[in-house]
């Protein structure tokens, strides 16, 4: 096999792509938050932080960044007109009243049927609480994950049955990857689009499972 993997840019550029006009978007820890560097233009796409804020635009260059200004991940964020600032309470009820139309989230797992782990490995230096994950992929109308289909072992993220803890239970709607787009059905995974180069056959070699076209 000769392939290339798509650099976290690129997979942020991939998930931009599907966003639509007027979407409340949240985008989460980690290479989620590099999606707010891609939005397409001319789009109206309002980026929600459970900290509380709402309008969020891409991030700042080195030189403006305000670190009073962060989303929850800690990273300095910029503001775009007409943006808000409010209390957590406020930001985690649009999240559990269903107001977010997507979640972006990173993952350590999905099962096949949208299952989703992406908080907890078992390790001792694993982040400490679920935090809004939960709230997230439960309560935004649809949950897209961003990740590397493979861990560092070679071993598939995307699995028949999730073995760490979960996060939420058949709430992931697409996957997002290095190698490939996979969207969840009730028929099991599709597949959207691959990298040149990876067969259908090799992609389902590595991923273990069933993949529709």
């Amino acid at each position: 096999m000769t392939y290339t993997r798509r650099t976290k840019d690129q997979m942020a550029a991939r998930v931009a792509q599907d966003m639509p006009d007027g979407a409340y978007v949240n985008l989460g820890i980690g290479m989620p938050t590099l999606v707010a560097n891609h939005l397409p233009q001319g789009l109206e796409i309002i980026l929600h932080s459970e900290n509380g804020i709402l309008g969020m635009g891409p991030a700042p260059a080195q030189v403006d960044e305000d670190f009073d200004l962060i989303n929850a991940g800690k990273q300095p964020v910029t503001l775009l007109p007409g943006g808000a600032y409010f209390h957590h309470n406020d930001s985690f009820a649009m999240m559990r009243g269903g107001h977010l139309d997507i979640c972006v989230l990173g993952a350590f797992q999905v099962s096949e049927r949208g299952d989703l782990a992406n908080w907890h490995t078992g390790e001792a230096d694993a982040i400490p609480a679920v935090g809004g994950a939960m709230d997230l992929a439960i309560g935004a109308k649809q949950t897209w994950v961003m990740m590397d289909l493979l861990t560092k072992q070679g071993q598939s993220k995307v699995v028949r049955d999730c073995t760490y803890p979960l996060t939420g239970l058949a709430c992931v709607s697409r996957i997002y990857t290095d190698l490939a787009t996979l969207e969840v059905t009730d028929q099991g995974l599709r597949l959207v689009d691959v990298v040149d180069g990876l067969s259908h056959a090799d992609l389902e070699n590595l991923v273990g499972l069933k993949i529709q076209t």
